[in-house]
């Protein structure tokens, strides 16, 4: 076997520069387009809801977290899955323009504003709560960039580990501050100040695919 010449270091770098770049951007997107979603509002409303309350702590309810988790790497997965199938079957240019499809969603899915109700008699059917969960998920902003990530990224492994870890990290941030906390933050504004640069993103994406080289 002989040793790698210079050239095949640098691919094999490039290689793998290439990978760890495509699971961090979809990670930390993926963690901040999260924040506000329709998940994490109903993991906190659901986490002050069944929390034990004492003095001083307040014991939050572990099953609720692990299955928002769960649900992140479920749907992480699907629309990996999917962007990827799609990436082998379309050409390139197709390819390109779903990626810019997928944006553009994500922008408006940004951009509508979240009003979800506190339940008055919340379920603790974790299956219930696992149905709720995935359908909010699979329609949301984040996964929409799962989608796009795993189109256009070379390796689309990176785009379900980077999707399932930000989505976590989102559903974790939301079950330990709880609603009346993120009640306080503007996630509004910030949702809708993500949605700009995504929507302009999307549009740069698309005009490249219609126009430039195929």
């Amino acid at each position: 076997m002989q040793p790698k010449g210079t050239k095949g270091y640098a691919m094999d770098g490039a290689c793998r520069g290439g990978r760890v770049d495509s699971f961090l951007f979809c990670l930390i997107l993926v963690a901040l387009l999260g924040l506000g979603g329709r998940d994490q509002i109903v993991i906190a409303q659901l986490s002050d809801t069944l929390a034990e309350r004492g003095d001083p702590l307040i014991r939050r309810p572990v099953p609720l977290l692990i299955l928002g988790l769960v649900c992140a790497g479920v749907t992480a997965g699907v629309m990996a899955y999917a962007g990827a199938t799609l990436a082998q079957i379309v050409p390139s240019r197709a390819a390109r323009m779903l990626v810019a499809f997928a944006l553009a969603l994500a922008a408006v899915e940004l951009a509508w504003p979240v009003r979800a109700r506190a339940p008055r008699e919340p379920t603790r059917s974790l299956g219930a709560i696992g149905l709720v969960l995935l359908w909010r998920q699979l329609g949301d902003a984040a996964r929409f960039v799962v989608f796009a990530f795993a189109v256009g990224a070379p390796y689309p492994l990176t785009a379900l580990l980077g999707g399932a870890l930000g989505g976590g990290a989102t559903v974790t941030i939301g079950w330990t501050l709880g609603a009346q906390t993120l009640s306080r933050w503007p996630l509004g504004w910030i949702r809708f100040g993500f949605a700009l640069p995504t929507i302009i993103a999307a549009v740069f994406i698309g005009l490249n695919a219609r126009y430039g080289a195929p």
